[in-house]
């Protein structure tokens, strides 16, 4: 079996909200490349990655990996992510692997999970991702205080079933975000999941104040308190609270200094980020033989890679921690059955061969239009439409 081609479309899809963070502001859609490869017998894999218009830059790897046998991966991985350590992107690898995973599982009538040492559970919780909305559903009404984010937490826990939570906060000042946590302990209960994620925003001293402000509510962690390995070393000495991470470490090479200076306490796996669902793996290994904790990241995406991570975070015994999901602010999806389903908190792990999800062919055609006339907006993705002079900082609270 060979690889004989590879297609890209780019496609985006509506919010039912703008979604505010502390870099910038998601302006009413998501955006995804499609990857679909083909092989020599008929059969096409499917992949997905984020970050803009990829397109280009997986057709510039297409000559890499044209007339390779999708089940050697490892080959694949050496000629595409490490042979040329300046053009090297592990998020456009992951979205290879995907593509090659979901062809074995095909080839082998096997879901994706098998072909990662088989499934320990049918389900996968997800949390309720709070963002900070400008132009909500309902009312259009903007988020503005602690009361509204409760609010919503409140309605997601009781539409999706959701058990835990996470406020995407260095959007308001660090106290307002605080109380967020504060009213959601007083209205979810004790045995409500809370965590929080100022993505490195605050400085180590506010960052510490903070902290030891919520230490009473027993939040599942803290996540990037501060900026970088030391910032988030810095703060983990001064808490008690567990430090989690999706942005130091990020990536194999930083893995062993955050180990070596306790920077953290819990890893937030991604497939991109880590080299695909194998390197996820390979990630949650090293987790374990260090006594680390592991959660799943959520890179705002659509059902393939939604896919892809609930059949991996289905492999993985010690990932106890519900995983992040953006899922729940899109309004539609790009396979076939439209949006997955929520059932008490969770969403079943596909039972189809490979990742267990086929295009909507009418609907990518829909939603490829879309992202035509709306555009790449990562060229403008740290902008604030209803604040036109703000740019983001860091460090400065």
């Amino acid at each position: 079996m060979k690889i004989i081609d590879l297609r890209t479309r780019c496609v985006a899809i509506p919010l039912n909200a703008q979604l505010r963070h502390n870099t910038g502001v998601h302006p009413g859609y998501f955006l995804r490349t499609i990857l679909e490869l083909i092989t020599d017998e008929g059969i096409v894999g499917l992949g997905e990655v984020g970050g803009g218009d990829q397109r280009g830059a997986l057709q510039k790897l297409k000559p890499r990996i044209i007339g390779e046998d999708p089940f050697h991966l490892e080959k694949i991985k050496l000629k595409v992510l490490r042979s040329i350590y300046y053009l090297s992107n592990a998020r456009l690898y992951a979205a290879i692997e995907m593509a090659c995973l979901d062809i074995q599982g095909k080839v082998l009538n096997r879901p994706l999970s098998d072909l990662l040492g088989g499934r320990v559970r049918d389900e996968v919780p997800f949390i309720a991702y709070l963002f900070w909305r400008y132009d909500r559903p309902g009312d259009g009404k903007h988020d503005e205080t602690a009361e509204d984010m409760a609010d919503f937490c409140v309605e997601l826990h009781e539409t999706l079933g959701v058990k835990s939570m996470k406020l995407k906060a260095g959007v308001k000042s660090p106290k307002e975000e605080a109380r967020v946590l504060e009213l959601c302990r007083q209205k979810l209960g004790d045995d409500f999941g809370l965590r929080i994620d100022p993505n490195g925003l605050w400085s180590v001293q506010t960052a510490v104040q903070i902290g030891r402000r919520l230490e009473e509510l027993n939040i599942e962690y803290f996540e990037d308190p501060s900026w970088g390995l030391e910032g988030n070393a810095a703060v983990r000495k001064q808490i008690r609270i567990p430090v989690a991470t999706n942005m130091y470490p990020a990536k194999f090479d930083d893995l062993a200094p955050a180990i070596r200076m306790g920077s953290v306490d819990i890893v937030l796996t991604d497939i991109h980020y880590w080299e695909g669902p194998r390197g996820v793996k390979d990630l949650a290994a090293v987790c374990q033989t260090f006594n680390l904790g592991v959660a799943m990241h959520s890179g705002a995406e659509f059902g393939i890679e939604l896919a892809a991570m609930i059949h991996t975070a289905a492999t993985i015994p010690h990932m106890t921690f519900a995983g992040d999901a953006h899922y729940h602010y899109l309004t539609d999806d790009i396979i076939e059955g439209g949006l997955m389903k929520y059932e008490n908190g969770c969403i079943r792990v596909p039972s189809g061969p490979g990742l267990g999800v086929s295009l909507d062919e009418d609907k990518m055609k829909h939603y490829e239009k879309y992202y035509e006339e709306k555009g790449d907006y990562y060229a403008r993705f740290h902008q604030d439409p209803y604040r036109p002079d703000w740019f983001p900082t860091v460090g400065g609270i």
